[in-house]
């Protein structure tokens, strides 16, 4: 999956020029909490967030006392050195920017001009979406060899129950590196039998640990 499939591009702006009170009310109006500060060809040359605006703005306790610092222009407090992405990204090599960088989103270029924004929220819908789990389902957890080919014999054993897969995650076994873990979301509330079929067939179902299930 590219970033161009999630990224918003209904994007609120502003200018360098605009002041705190602008953000501020314009962060309240759409609900966010992230303004891509644009200059007048549309290319980045900022980024303003809810964290900067409470920097930068009086206690509400003390809002009256400095009515001045509302009218602040943003570009003498948004950031500059700004990471951004490209529309043909893809999702999980942005994630993990997001981890390393520790940052809450992500403006999209494409030929210099802000096309785009992404957010952790919209990572996270992303993620519910690619495993499945907003949709009715049970979940198998298998630890296989890291081997070629065990994938298929998997699923050949699900195809022969006519169970439907809703997505396939695999992860490292951290505590045999041989082994890998591989993750089923399937479109049934009980997987009972096809787990007895898994288990006959000789693979190791970590979860669920039914009982009364063995080889």
């Amino acid at each position: 999956m590219i970033v161009e499939q999630i990224m918003k591009t209904d994007v609120a702006t502003l200018l360098p020029t605009d002041t705190i009170a602008d953000a501020i009310q314009l962060m309240e109006s759409r609900k966010i909490r992230h303004i891509p500060i644009i200059n007048q060809e549309n290319q980045l040359v900022g980024l303003v967030t809810v964290s900067k605006i409470h920097e930068a703005t009086p206690s509400i306790f003390h809002a009256n006392e400095h009515p001045e610092d509302m009218k602040k222009p943003l570009e003498a407090i948004m950031e500059r050195n700004v990471i951004t992405g490209h529309p043909l990204d893809f999702v999980e090599e942005v994630a993990g920017l997001f981890y390393e960088h520790k940052i809450s989103c992500l403006p999209i270029i494409n030929n210099r001009e802000l096309v785009g924004i992404l957010t952790e929220t919209d990572l996270l819908r992303t993620l519910v979406e690619l495993t499945g789990a907003h949709q009715p389902g049970s979940q198998i957890e298998i630890k296989i060899p890291n081997l070629a080919g065990k994938l298929s014999e998997i699923t050949a054993v699900i195809k022969n129950r006519k169970a439907n897969i809703l997505s396939v995650l695999v992860y490292p076994d951290k505590t045999d590196e041989q082994f890998k873990i591989l993750v089923i979301r399937l479109q049934t509330m009980n997987p009972t039998l096809l787990i007895q079929d898994l288990r006959q067939a000789g693979f190791h179902v970590l979860w669920p640990n039914l009982p009364g299930i063995s080889l």
